[in-house]
């Protein structure tokens, strides 16, 4: 019986959806699922798949929102800001992922152009993954989850910078010949081309025809897309790649008003058209061939979950960081990204490498992404166990994060110790100050340190789970201990480490929801707040009593 591409399309979503939610219990990102659907239902499984040219087309308008987002979240100021350490550590991953890739890949007897190609791609980690994950966690404001945001966007322009010179060695037709010194100039002449054109519309034309296209929400997205999907054509036409023009359309938007709107608008589009991506990609694979690809994926993904956070470690740790800093900021480059699949999805199209390549590629994404979700996951037991082996990593004096501060509280002023300096902690420390409490904040994060400092607050550089640090405050003379801590390991390691040290005073911490209520009411501490249940209490009797007041006489109820 013959079916309809949009019957396909409709079995397609309902497989997709059932498979996502599958991945999602297993706490798997859902693009998994969708390259599993996609092996499922196309050639290699059940063929059920026959709209390959609607799947297709899709996905390459997919891939170009994606670059176009990642383009229009790279505003000029956050370049500006990206910071030493992001710089250096994004920079050295790439060099060392590169280097060790390439040798590796060549040793397991592929040819040059292909270890070329999967090494660049074992070096760029999901920003999409890492970000979700750092959210759910609430670490993405912590220090090393600003750190990795900043060498992720460091890899999202090496990813376009890969792309523009590796499509400008495109497959010479027959008979054509070039030298590297005519590439490169080719290549140069035309960066510095666009670079002149993107300039002359950032400064001049955009910020009028967004500003009149914003004047209905609905075509500022018609337009959003229609940039995004004109340039991506118009960088293909110029030697670019698709991708890179889709980047530069995104960019050139990036330092209007109306970005965050666009980003907004654009980010339930990203994630549909990519999920054509994704199982336009597993409809392609052959099994055969992942098959023949197990061990070499087996062994780069090895190289990957282990090297990358080594050698992300290793700079931090000499620039200055402590090793708990650098582990879990090294756990986020321990995946290779969906740019990956797509950077080797276009070497295929160029001609430089064959389907083998990207089946190397997708079965290491799949293999790396898996594992370690669940290492970022599950980050703070697994530092736990490894912190005996990790102290070649951190200096002897790690001065960069001791730099924020040199002594810590005096007995005087501590009545009140607060670990944890977020939103809620750095508030509840304000509070008690303004009411004349003795209090005192800790936080393991410099920055947070410092905004507070400027604001005259007592506040003090340290690591609460480190024993060592506990043992040298004034707990004798402090009458209670807050801890404020998001990850309810960091709490008990805390409390533990508390006692450990002799302190016998009360203990109060807090719990953002009753999965951690339920945890936390394991440990030896005398109150648990709970923030976000107390703060709707509070809101619900100040409603119920405006309610019960009756209104004057003519005012409206």
């Amino acid at each position: 019986m013959t079916v309809s591409p949009f019957a396909e399309f409709a079995i397609l979503l309902l497989v997709a959806a059932a498979a996502g939610a599958l991945f999602v219990r297993l706490r798997q990102p859902v693009l998994i699922a969708y390259i599993v659907v996609g092996i499922a239902l196309g050639p290699a499984g059940l063929g059920w798949v026959k709209a390959h040219d609607q799947v297709a087309l899709l996905a390459q308008i997919g891939v170009t929102v994606l670059l176009f987002i990642v383009g229009l979240k790279l505003d000029l100021h956050h370049v500006r800001h990206i910071g030493p350490v992001a710089l250096a550590t994004g920079l050295g991953q790439l060099a060392f992922t590169i280097a060790g890739g390439f040798v590796l890949i060549l040793a397991l007897g592929k040819d040059v152009m292909t270890a070329l190609y999967v090494a660049v791609a074992l070096t760029f980690s999901s920003t999409i993954i890492i970000v979700k994950l750092l959210t759910d966690k609430r670490e993405l404001d912590s220090l090393h989850g600003r750190i990795a945001v900043g060498f992720l966007i460091v890899q999202d322009l090496a990813v376009v910078l890969a792309m523009m010179a590796m499509s400008a060695l495109r497959a010479p037709e027959a008979g054509a010949t070039a030298s590297g010194w005519a590439v490169a100039g080719s290549l140069a002449g035309r960066i510095v081309l666009a670079v002149l054109v993107v300039a002359v519309l950032m400064r001049w034309v955009l910020p009028r025809v967004v500003a009149l296209m914003a004047r209905s929400q609905e075509l500022l997205l018609v337009f959003a897309l229609a940039w995004g999907v004109g340039l991506a054509a118009l960088g293909a036409w110029a030697g670019f790649s698709m991708e890179a023009g889709a980047f530069v359309a995104g960019f050139t938007l990036a330092s209007t008003h109306f970005r965050e709107a666009i980003n907004a608008r654009l980010g339930g589009v990203r994630d549909f058209l990519l999920l054509f991506f994704f199982i336009h990609l597993g409809a392609e694979l052959d099994l055969s061939t992942l098959g023949q690809e197990l061990w070499p994926a087996l062994v780069l993904a090895v190289f990957v979950l282990i090297g990358n956070p080594l050698i992300v470690m290793a700079i931090m740790g000499y620039m200055g960081y402590r090793k708990r800093t650098g582990f879990l900021a090294g756990l986020t480059v321990a995946q290779i990204s969906e740019f990956s699949i797509v950077f080797v999805a276009m070497g295929i199209s160029l001609g430089h490498v064959n389907v083998q390549a990207l089946g190397l590629t997708t079965l290491v994404g799949l293999i790396t992404i898996t594992l370690s979700t669940y290492m970022i996951l599950y980050s703070q037991p697994l530092y736990e166990r490894l912190a005996p082996w990790l102290g070649v990593f951190e200096r002897q004096r790690p001065h960069r994060e001791l730099a924020v501060d040199r002594h810590p509280p005096r007995s005087d002023e501590s009545a009140v110790l607060v670990f944890g300096l977020g939103r809620y902690g750095s508030r509840l420390l304000r509070e008690l100050r303004r009411q004349g409490v003795a209090a005192v904040g800790i936080d393991h994060d410099p920055e947070a340190v410092r905004e507070l400092k400027r604001e005259r607050l007592p506040v003090h550089y340290g690591d609460g789970e480190n024993p060592d640090f506990v043992e040298s405050l004034p707990l004798h003379d402090t009458r209670w201990v807050v801890v404020t801590l998001p990850l309810v390991s960091s709490t008990r390691a805390l409390v533990h480490a508390l006692r450990g040290a002799g302190y016998a005073g009360p203990i109060a911490v807090t719990a953002r929801d009753e999965a951690a209520l339920q945890e936390l009411q394991r440990l030896d501490v005398q109150h648990i707040y709970l923030p976000f249940r107390d703060a709707a209490v509070h809101a619900a009797e100040h409603l119920v009593g405006v309610l019960t007041v009756p209104p004057a006489s003519g005012a409206n109820p």
